[in-house]
């Protein structure tokens, strides 16, 4: 079976646990192993300083995107415009790897128009430098990664709405063009 690493800061949702299930139940529909980056297999990380298990959840996520056949990003803003650093930081590992990589983001808003948005609510600590103008859904580098890695560009909500952070609908379609791309059956 082909091993799904599921990087995404869904991680940080207070039901983390059942929203990785849900997903990992979508894997399984179409032929992957998912693997959610939940911290719950580690079970001394309450006894440990903050930072030492800083560094044993780092460790414990490279082992899992070693074992890893591809990664599937959750790629949808977090905290700011732009995705969350540390799934970019999977992102890379992938690329660098050469490694499939197929991304999704539940925000149809284009990155211009996100980071405009964060401008004009926060004071802008440098008000001279331009914001990109290309046309796609985050910084042109998360794109094209995503592209160069799967083949493919990053899934969004079809119908140009804003899904809710956890929604799964643009999620399983990024799922169903990973199968497709990797020649997994289609699922019953």
């Amino acid at each position: 079976m082909v091993t799904v690493y599921l990087a995404g800061p869904d991680v940080f949702l207070p039901n983390a646990a059942e929203h990785a299930r849900r997903k990992v139940a979508i894997c399984t529909r179409y032929g992957f192993a998912g693997l959610p980056p939940l911290n719950e297999d580690i079970a001394s990380l309450a006894q440990m300083h903050e930072s030492a298990a800083g560094i044993a959840i780092f460790q414990k996520d490279v082992a899992m995107m070693e074992a890893a056949d591809v990664i599937i990003a959750n790629l949808t803003p977090f905290r700011g415009a732009s995705a969350d650093s540390g799934t970019l930081v999977e992102l890379g590992w992938f690329l660098g790897r050469g490694r499939p990589i197929f991304g999704y983001s539940n925000s149809a808003t284009l990155f211009r128009e996100r980071s405009q948005a964060h401008l004009a609510a926060l004071p802008d600590p440098l008000p001279d430098i331009t914001v990109e103008h290309f046309g796609l859904p985050d910084n042109l580098m998360i794109p094209g990664a995503v592209l160069a890695g799967g083949g493919e560009p990053m899934v969004l909500p079809e119908d140009g709405i804003d899904r809710p952070f956890d929604a799964l609908d643009v999620f399983e379609r990024c799922v169903a063009v990973a199968a497709r791309r990797m020649g997994l059956p289609a699922p019953d």
